[in-house]
Parts: C-alpha cells; structure tokens; sequence
C-alpha cells in the first residue's frame, strides 16, 4: 500500500517540507529502489516480492513523480538537492544506510548516495551520468518525444493500444526489450505518470551539465546494463567501470533499458548478489 511521508530538506531559500510517496514490503535489511525520470515506484514490481524475501524493501516515487509532490518552489531539481532529500526520507522512516538500487536517474541518485556515504551498497541499472554530449542530447530527445507522445494521446486511445503488443511496443518500446509482456494496465499507469511529472521538465533541465566524474570507494558497486538499451547505449557502461573502477559490471543479456520487466529474475539476483556482498566489506 503507497503511504506518504514528509520531511525537511535544505533548500536555497532555507528549510522546506517535502512529501513523497513510497511502498513498504518485506523484512530484513533496508533496501531502497529509485527510478527513472518520467517513470513511478511501480516500475520495480516485477522484482519487489523476490527481493522482499530477504530485504524490508522501500519503493520511492521520486519528487514530482509518481505520486510524489514536487519539490517546494525554489528547491532545485539539481543531484546534491535530490540526494540529500532521499538521505532526509530515509531519516523520516527511520531507515540508516540502506542498500539502494535504481535505475537510470535513479542508478545515478544511488551512485551519489553512495559516494556521499548514504549507502551501504549500490546496484546501478544503466545508470544516467555517463553519457558523451552527443549521447545526452539523443537520450534527452528519446525523452521528450515519449513525454510528449503520452500528453498528446486521448485516454481510450492509450487504453486501447494497451491491450495489443504491437500498441506496448510503441508507447513503450523505447525502454523495454520486451514491452509485450508488460500488464496493459502496467502500461497505462507508467504512461499517465510520464504524462503527469510535475518535475520532469526541471529533473531534465538540471540534468543536462551531469556527469558522474567521481569514485565510490568503500562499499559494493555493481554497474548493470542492457544489451538492448536504445536509450542510454550499453558503451556507457565501460565508461562507467573506468570511473567507478571497484564496481562490478554486468552484461543483462535481453534488457533494454528498464531490465525489471525483460528479466526479472537476472536483476533480483543482481541486486541481491550486491547487497549480499556488503557483509564481506563490514566484516
């Protein structure tokens, strides 16, 4: 059940109230997931019952996502602001150093979380912030045109290419290998929340002079792409091996770029195999 929390975060204009929406399944130790720019927590439900076998597993709509508030007026969209805001949520629920998982965006926010020491370990699914110029600019194209596909589209329209798959594969197969076997309802919801993001636009606009440029010492790292992402291309991920030369890389064989849905099973044991591997590090 999505539940909402509120709490403080530092902001140029001084202390704002932030309220985010998040799910809560499981027992064990804490294990956040973070999606991708335009996307919602529901992303994650294709892996959240088997990692909740070993994890308390917390979902998070980022802000002015899902059903998350955007950020307060003044509050920057920008990666310092964002990932001291999930270190202030992770306060609020009481919740120190959790693994954390995500994915694009989110890869990206669980990488600083774990360079900041947010973390006790990252699993980073086709990670944003390791792009050349070019590649930002087509990814950001890529972007706007399935945001700006999902406002233009009447509901009945959505709704009804939902239930073919060629209809999936065209409102979705940007980010899927296999958007055929995504629910028709889970992609009308993930098509309503790319239509709703109050924070896209300015989650873009702070996202265009990122590049991860720094090392995550001290803690597991596993960087995992697939080899059918069309939308952050699967080079990057040797690029992301150079800068982060600890981590991990894994090949996620028939993933594009969203793998929870293409294989569910191969990214629950990713993550699972990188939270495991933080017993080793604190022992």
């Amino acid at each position: 059940m999505t539940a909402t929390v509120s709490f403080t975060i530092d902001s140029p204009l001084g202390p704002r109230t932030a309220t985010v929406a998040h799910e809560r399944k499981g027992a064990g130790e804490p294990l956040l997931l973070l999606h991708g720019i335009g996307h919602h927590l529901r992303a994650w439900q294709p892996v959240t019952d088997i990692l909740a076998a070993d994890h308390e597993v917390i979902a998070v709509d980022l802000p002015g996502f899902g059903d998350s508030e955007p950020l307060p007026p003044g509050v920057p969209y920008d990666l310092a602001t964002i990932t001291a805001a999930l270190g202030a949520l992770c306060a609020a629920l009481g919740v120190e150093r959790p693994h954390v998982a995500g994915n694009s965006l989110g890869g990206l926010l669980a990488l600083e979380m774990g360079r900041t020491g947010l973390a006790r370990s990252v699993t980073a699914l086709s990670p944003a912030g390791f792009w050349t110029e070019s590649e930002r600019r087509y990814a950001f194209g890529a972007l706007r045109a399935m945001r700006a596909g999902a406002r233009a589209l009447p509901l009945p329209v959505l709704e009804r290419l939902s239930r073919s798959g060629p209809g999936r594969a065209a409102l979705t197969g940007t980010i899927y290998a296999r958007p055929a076997r995504r629910a028709p309802e889970a992609v009308v919801a993930e098509t309503l929340a790319l239509r709703r993001a109050t924070g896209f636009e300015r989650t873009l606009a702070a996202g265009g002079s990122v590049r991860f440029t720094d090392d995550v010492p001290g803690l597991p790292v596993t960087i995992a792409w697939g080899t059918l992402d069309r939308l952050l291309l699967r080079r990057q991920g040797v690029r992301a091996k150079h800068t982060v030369p600890g981590a991990r890389l894994v090949r996620l064989p028939g993933c594009g770029h969203v793998p929870m849905n293409d294989d569910p099973a191969l990214v629950a044991r990713v993550i699972l195999d990188t939270a495991r591997a933080a017993a080793g590090h604190r022992s």
